[in-house]
């Protein structure tokens, strides 16, 4: 995938895996649209742009017009926009799980239902998602994280099928554990108690980088997170035993965070 003259819409770029993209994308020659509820987080420099959206908003469909008419150039998209609550599905609200939903998936069709006509008119464009391995591997505390997340793998796997016979470009990218503010200590603690390894939003943007680069369709971060994805689908009970075990840690923590 061609970097250099490139314009991206970037979903999510006022912080963590988002923020860290921005420089090398422009360092890469492209120009940067950062999009965001908060544009004013944005740091002004050349090559970059700052734009509102609202990825849970009802007329996120009518916003992306808007951005469209005023942006006529954009000729890639990179959604990595998300949300998480590390808590028991009983201790989630209602409109925590729509939020979970609104942004980490149904924004994600809809910025896609917008921009796949545009760029096939183009004779070409660029869609890249960031996901999650809790989007191959349900993990406890995280169900609402992990529906939503394993609904964006199976979109982008539908949708690059969907358009194999076009110029345009679906990707989509897994990170595994990822130090961003995002995180609640609850959390940091657990990945510390289990022993989990946590990249850097740095790292992981590098990652994301290199499977643009070189055209992937997918790419999952980290080892050994890469084979617990292949043995998951595989044979899942080996990792239910696995996680099994982990389960008191895990209580202990899902507790204390329910607690604070």
């Amino acid at each position: 995938m061609r970097l250099h003259d490139r314009v991206f819409l970037l979903l999510g770029g006022t912080g963590g895996i988002g923020k860290a993209l921005v420089d090398p994308l422009v360092l890469a020659g492209a120009r940067v649209i950062v999009a965001s509820r908060h544009p004013e987080r944005t740091d002004h420099r050349e090559g970059v742009s700052a734009v509102h959206l609202d990825l849970a908003a009802i007329d996120l469909d009518q916003q992306l017009v808007r951005l469209s008419e005023a942006y006529p150039d954009i000729d890639g998209m990179i959604h990595c926009a998300g949300q998480n609550r590390f808590a028991g599905l009983a201790s989630m609200t209602v409109s925590e799980l729509d939020a979970q939903y609104s942004v980490n998936l149904r924004s994600a069709m809809l910025v896609a239902r917008h921009f796949v006509p545009r760029f096939e008119k183009a004779g070409g464009g660029a869609l890249v998602f960031v996901g999650s391995t809790f989007g191959s591997i349900g993990f406890p505390g995280y169900t609402a994280y992990c529906a939503a997340k394993f609904g964006l793998r199976g979109f982008t796997e539908a949708l690059r099928r969907e358009l194999a016979d076009t110029a345009l470009q679906v990707v989509y990218v897994a990170p595994r554990a990822t130090a961003t503010e995002m995180n609640a200590e609850a959390v940091n603690e657990l990945n510390r108690a289990l022993g989990n390894r946590v990249d850097t939003p740095q790292a992981v943007a590098s990652e994301i980088l290199k499977a643009m680069e070189n055209d992937e369709r997918r790419r999952f971060i980290g080892w050994p997170e890469k084979l617990f994805v292949v043995i998951n689908g595989i044979l899942p009970r080996i990792v239910d035993k696995a996680m099994l075990k982990q389960l008191p840690v895990i209580r202990r923590f899902l507790n204390a965070g329910k607690s604070s």
